[in-house]
């Protein structure tokens, strides 16, 4: 607990005298982040867990990446990836999505079908893809103003602000949007695009119901949202609200009437932040991929079967060992190598004579 308590003051000092020299101006960056959880504990109260939801809790986790990546006058990949085309993948997704809403869990995104990653293996990388060049990850408990402070940090030591190109890429929790308004507001703000489809899913099955007829109105919303016409998918969904009727004050959450008018809210509010063309023409994601690789990465060592972490400074210590394990600046053997006790750390002058 002691390295993690370390690594949060290491951070809070922008990591001086950690990490030595000046970070270089990136061309390009990507800034994500999302929500996690970690079951804890209360210490000192005997057997048991001794919290409500079964010690489940909430985590923040954001990645910084500098990346390289091709621009282009018109759009480099106007046709959608075929794994959007695959009914069992995009079921998968929309399943998950919505466990994860409801829930509240950070279940992983399932894994593309063999179909899906048999098409996928045949296709060449795309220029105009960002490929990620260095990233580090930061992860805390937290709350989501004392987070945006913590990321805010991490990239203003990386030179974020003075890179030409700049993206901000989450799902749509409107904390996400709160600390990009607050700290990264001059980033290009990016919905993640497959979270957007799974709304677009979502909306086809109210509308018309498992049939053949919403698979093909899918494809078709979904491929308008991939080229940037969002409203126009929009004014259809509006179309069918009028036919399937406005929901009253008081109705129930499962209410297809609500349920459609939920959706075109998103939509609406995230309408901005979904011009995938324009994004894929200036080389930028449109996806939180690296974000949800990266939860993945922070999970393997966080979470577990009947693994507990004392709350709240436990989780909060193995968040920060753990994130900072998987920075590319190896700034968690940088801290240990100049921290006392180190073989390679000489002892001061009053220590060893207390010792003596």
């Amino acid at each position: 607990m002691d390295v993690g308590t370390d690594l949060e003051a290491a951070s809070q000092a922008d990591w001086k005298g950690v990490i030595d020299g000046e970070s270089l101006v990136p061309g390009m960056v990507v800034v994500s982040c999302d929500g996690g959880r970690v079951r804890t504990r209360m210490t000192d109260c005997g057997p048991g867990v001794h919290l409500s939801g079964k010690g489940w809790n909430e985590t923040k986790n954001a990645i910084f990446v500098s990346a390289k990546s091709e621009t282009s006058d018109v759009d480099p990949e106007p046709i959608p990836p075929d794994c959007f085309f695959d009914p069992t993948h995009v079921a998968q997704l929309t399943e998950m999505a919505k466990t994860k809403e409801n829930s509240s869990s950070s279940e992983d995104l399932p894994e593309q079908s063999p179909k899906a990653k048999k098409i996928k293996s045949k296709r060449r990388q795309p220029k105009h893809k960002p490929k990620r060049i260095h990233r580090t990850i930061i992860s805390s408990m937290k709350n989501s103003t004392e987070f945006g402070q913590q990321m805010a940090r991490e990239a203003n030591r990386r030179n974020f602000g003075q890179a030409m190109r700049k993206a901000f890429v989450a799902d749509g929790l409107p904390c996400n949007w709160t600390i990009y308004e607050t700290h990264f507001s001059d980033y290009v703000p990016i919905l993640d695009f497959v979270h957007a489809v799974t709304y677009v899913y979502r909306a086809t099955l109210i509308c018309f119901g498992k049939c053949d007829e919403a698979w093909t109105t899918y494809t078709q919303w979904m491929t308008q949202v991939w080229k940037g016409q969002v409203g126009d998918v929009i004014s259809d969904l509006m179309q069918h609200q009028q036919r399937i009727g406005f929901p009253p004050e008081t109705v129930s959450d499962d209410d297809p009437r609500e349920r459609l008018r939920l959706i075109i809210g998103y939509l609406k509010n995230n309408q901005k932040r979904m011009k995938y063309n324009q994004y894929r023409c200036q080389g930028l994601p449109t996806t939180s991929a690296w974000m949800e690789s990266a939860v993945k990465e922070i999970n393997y060592r966080v979470k577990g079967t009947e693994m507990f972490w004392n709350h709240p400074d436990g989780a909060e210590a193995i968040l920060q060992i753990r994130a900072a394990s998987l920075c590319d600046d190896d700034r968690l053997v940088r801290l240990m190598t100049h921290r006392p006790g180190c073989a390679t750390v000489r002892r001061s002058a009053s220590n060893s004579s207390t010792a003596a």
